[in-house]
């Protein structure tokens, strides 16, 4: 029997609206009516979308000089989202999905109003704010009380959805193992991400595309270019934009490396796939991670994947088969991946194995079919 659904984010920038769009594809055609509250790019994306019912919200993430200021502008925010879910009458499951974790009021507000409440992480928001606040006390001592309120959310969650066992003891969530399921909301249109070019065609060495942040792992990526030049003349492809793009910036002019770099900023999603055909490897070099859109994009496009292990990577990425996996993010173990990378004999063979995988694991059909099963459940 199909319920009415609801999805709730916090306001959004582009590059939530990729893992939004895909969970959105999921559950539209296994509910009856499906609602979205979400603000910023998520609401431009989806508020013509008339398969959904959405509610938006406009929110200023700069806004506000001091901690304090933010964190009233954040408790503020908290409380419009939890308005909107008031508005959700007819909904039967809200599933908070981007942000959702930290959500603490909207989920408190859905089980006053006897909603079933399904926590869907896209990512460990606790961990990427940990790695952006270990300098700071004061950052440090939010970092904590966001741990608490994603635990809270947890025991008030009627549901726990992940896309890999492996999240349970990573994200520290084994406390709460017998109301997770795993289910994949992961798929790519094949159509749009396709091999176009062999490797030896391409124009770029190595890539990198993605948030220019702490978590990212992005200073570590621009501090192995230089080592790597020691020893191989490569070229590289920087792909994105981020509170740490002037550090970027600023490294790759004070060591001399702009012949060597070309900085592309953001780009539409719906040319990724050019850009990816147009390199030989990019690099994760994450600190945390879920299962990053990217590499799958990456690896549909036939483009050799170097990546941390963290998240559900070593899911995807076989060392060796389907891709490359690092020892550690550091910029020298960069270098080490990356140089004996390029000495390696059969890259082709790896990327075509990596082709396949995605091809026969990441469809729409295998994600609807994961959800629809454990909606039946609920």
């Amino acid at each position: 029997m199909k319920k009415n659904v609801g999805i709730v984010t916090i306001p959004l920038g582009m590059a939530g609206n990729v893992p939004l769009s895909n969970l959105v594809d999921v559950v539209y055609p296994i509910s009856d009516n499906l609602y979205l509250i979400t603000g910023n790019e998520g609401y431009l994306k989806f508020k013509d979308d008339r398969r959904i019912t959405t509610y938006g919200i406009n929110y200023d993430y700069n806004n506000g000089k001091y901690k304090f200021t933010r964190i009233l502008k954040y408790v503020y925010l908290q409380m419009l989202i939890s308005l909107k879910v008031f508005k959700l009458s007819r909904v039967d499951v809200l599933i908070f999905f981007i942000g959702g974790d930290h959500l603490l009021l909207p989920v408190l507000t859905s089980k006053l109003l006897n909603k079933k409440v399904v926590l869907a992480f896209s990512g460990s928001n606790t961990q990427t704010f940990d790695f952006t606040s270990q300098s700071n006390i004061i950052d440090s001592s939010i970092c904590r009380i966001f741990k608490i309120i994603t635990n809270i959310n947890c025991i008030f969650s009627d549901h726990i959805f992940l896309y890999s066992p492996r999240l349970i003891n990573e994200w520290n969530l084994e406390k709460f193992s017998k109301k997770i399921s795993i289910a994949q909301k992961h798929f790519l249109n094949f159509d749009e991400f396709f091999l176009g070019k062999k490797i030896n065609e391409r124009t770029y060495d190595v890539g990198y595309f993605g948030r220019f942040s702490q978590e990212k792992g992005i200073l570590n990526f621009v501090k192995s270019i230089s080592l790597i030049q020691e020893i191989n003349h490569l070229n590289f492809l920087l792909v994105g934009d981020g509170e740490l793009n002037n550090d970027v910036v600023d490294f790759i002019n004070d060591n001399s490396l702009n012949h060597q770099v070309t900085l592309k900023g953001w780009i539409p999603h719906n040319k990724i796939t050019d850009y990816l055909n147009d390199v030989k490897l990019i690099v994760i070099p994450s600190y945390t991670e879920g299962l990053p859109n990217l590499m799958l994009e990456a690896m549909a496009c036939g483009t050799i994947v170097l990546a941390s292990p963290v998240g559900s990577i070593p899911d995807v990425i076989k060392d060796g088969e389907t891709g490359f996996l690092l020892d550690n993010n550091s910029p020298e173990c960069i270098r080490e991946s990356v140089n004996h990378i390029f000495e390696h004999p059969s890259l082709d063979i790896i990327a075509y194995n990596a082709f396949q995988y995605v091809n026969k694991e990441f469809t729409y059909e295998k994600a609807v079919s994961s959800y629809g099963l454990i909606f039946h459940e609920l």
